[in-house]
């Protein structure tokens, strides 16, 4: 083992400060196992087909949800553990020793900023590139300790980045086992590259961003303008190379125990799935690698589900299956207290006559805390999104609160002067919402930014102009992504509703003193002689 060697002979200044970068990481424990379960006992090192081993990602053929596969992603993948090896464990005549694996997992996965870690994505996934024989416009500065990259990316070249970043997530999160060969389903990731191209290249408005072709599309992005696109909109991204390397690692250590053991965490993933569903997996992903939080972790949970419809749990009202209207709404949102994301599907009513079908996009909202019946803002945080045909974030811009308005018919019958717009919106002010739902769930409105004070601006639909755009709802989807706690919190709710609602139902005669104070006797008087003039007691 990596710290037993250490004790034979001093450490070295080298050693000792990786040693402490590695404990900082809180990984040091874990790399000390890992070294002892790799290592040969005779040579105290680790040879590197042990190593690349190791890093090896196992999988079956990929099933893909978009028709757009390129047909080197599998292979691509093959050369995943060996390009991770070759660029930063060093090797001498006997192998890898402990300090080659600390100087290794140090600079791939120490503490290090965003840009750094992404610049180091690219690093592997252009060697594992070259591996395959087929060339890179990616250029990599030599002996460089801020690894400068320039150079640019095609949009398929970007479609494969970021489907390897997927598969190393989805092993972190599906496999138990080393040996294991799950089903790896490639998510339909196009609003994610088309967010790049219209972010880093120069695109005019005629550019078709529902017909195009990803995998053919010749345009050249600049990887400058790449990391700042990831930075800002997908800044999670980076972590998912870490990730990985523990896992494996952790794998490592347990394959003892795990020995035989070929059950995946999530089953089989179908690719037919979520196809019904508006959050999709691809769609999921996209939104779970913009927040840093607790939210980012339960949309993941959703990603690699074995059946993303069967969870009930989280998907608290869909208007296709609960029904349309604000009511209907209601009912099934009232009482969660947590997160929630509403996805809602579109179509503009004076745009694309002729093919609506093709043209339907989806924006959606996370709010910070449930809905309210009030007739003014309210909320503490959240973000817009721009999620089909294109993909982007619109994050609080801090110059105003107005997060949400959720506002139902009052119920007693009080005259208002000036009634406040029933319906539920996000930004903007009164009567100028940036997004608008009318009661009906039938007519949706997205105004122009300039409206909106609270979210960053930007276009929601594509090809937005100044004036606002009516369009019809095909869709609505509400996911509580508060955990399991705010879900039984809002059923407990929802019994004690029931049970007072079916309380209020029951009339019980015995309460009444007399039969003249009965309900039957007020009745029956009133039958008899509806005209007949009465004392009224003062």
């Amino acid at each position: 083992m990596g710290a037993s060697s250490s004790t034979e002979q001093p450490a070295s200044a080298e050693q000792r400060e990786l040693e402490n970068i590695a404990a900082s990481t809180g990984a040091l424990p874990l790399l000390q196992k890992s070294f002892s379960n790799l290592s040969d006992p005779q040579t105290n090192a680790i040879s590197v087909q042990t190593l690349q081993q190791c890093f090896h990602l196992c999988y079956e053929d990929p099933v893909c949800e978009s028709q757009q596969k390129p047909e080197s992603f599998p292979r691509l993948l093959d050369h995943l553990g060996s390009s991770i090896v070759d660029l930063f464990f060093l090797s001498e005549k006997g192998g890898i020793n402990w300090l080659g694996f600390l100087g290794g997992y140090v600079k791939c996965c120490g503490r290090m900023s965003t840009s750094m870690s992404l610049n180091i994505l690219l690093r592997i996934f252009a060697m594992a590139v070259k591996k395959l024989g087929l060339s890179s416009n990616l250029e990599f500065e030599p002996d460089d300790a801020d690894c400068k990259i320039n150079g640019s990316l095609l949009p398929s070249d970007l479609l494969l980045l970021l489907w390897m970043c997927w598969a190393m997530l989805w092993n972190v999160r599906t496999l138990k086992s080393s040996e294991r060969k799950g089903n790896l389903l490639l998510p339909d990731i196009n609003h994610l590259v088309l967010s790049t191209v219209v972010a880093c290249a120069e695109v005019d408005s005629s550019f078709d961003l529902w017909n195009c072709d990803i995998v053919g599309l010749d345009v050249q992005l600049p990887v400058g303008k790449f990391l700042n696109w990831a930075i800002t909109t997908a800044p999670i991204l980076s972590d998912c190379l870490t990730q990985y390397v523990n896992r494996r690692l952790q794998i490592s250590v347990l394959a003892e125990d795990e020995a035989g053991s070929s059950e995946s965490i999530s089953g089989d993933m179908s690719p037919n799935a979520s196809q019904a569903l508006l959050l999709t997996r691809g769609r999921a992903w996209a939104i779970s690698l913009a927040p840093r939080s607790t939210i980012s972790e339960e949309i993941l949970k959703l990603c690699f589900s074995a059946d993303i419809v069967g969870t009930d749990e989280n998907l608290l009202y869909r208007s296709s299956t609960h029904g349309k209207g604000l009511n209907r709404f209601w009912s099934n949102v009232e009482g969660y207290h947590g997160p929630l994301l509403v996805l809602i599907s579109a179509n503009s009513e004076d745009a694309y006559q002729d093919n609506n079908k093709a043209r339907k996009w989806i924006i959606g909202a996370l709010t910070q805390q449930g809905f309210e019946n009030k007739d003014t803002f309210y909320g503490g945080s959240g973000n817009l999104y721009a999620i089909s045909p294109i993909f982007h974030v619109f994050s609080p811009s801090g110059k105003e609160k107005n997060y949400v308005y959720s506002h139902l018919h009052p119920t007693g019958r009080v005259y208002e002067s000036h009634p406040k717009p029933v319906g539920i919106a996000f930004g903007g002010t009164t009567t100028n919402e940036r997004v608008f739902i009318d009661e009906d769930f039938a007519k949706l409105t997205v105004r122009h930014h300039a409206m909106d004070k609270t979210y960053q601006p930007g276009s929601l639909i594509p090809n937005q102009g100044f004036l606002p755009v009516e369009a019809s709802i095909s869709e609505v989807e509400v996911w509580g992504l508060g955990g399991k706690t705010a879900k039984e919190v809002q059923d407990s709710y929802k019994k004690r509703e029931e049970l007072f609602t079916e309380q209020r139902r029951k009339v019980d005669l015995k309460t009444f003193a007399t039969w003249d104070d009965s309900p039957e006797k007020m009745m029956m008087d009133m039958m008899g002689d509806p005209n007949r003039v009465q004392r009224e007691d003062r």
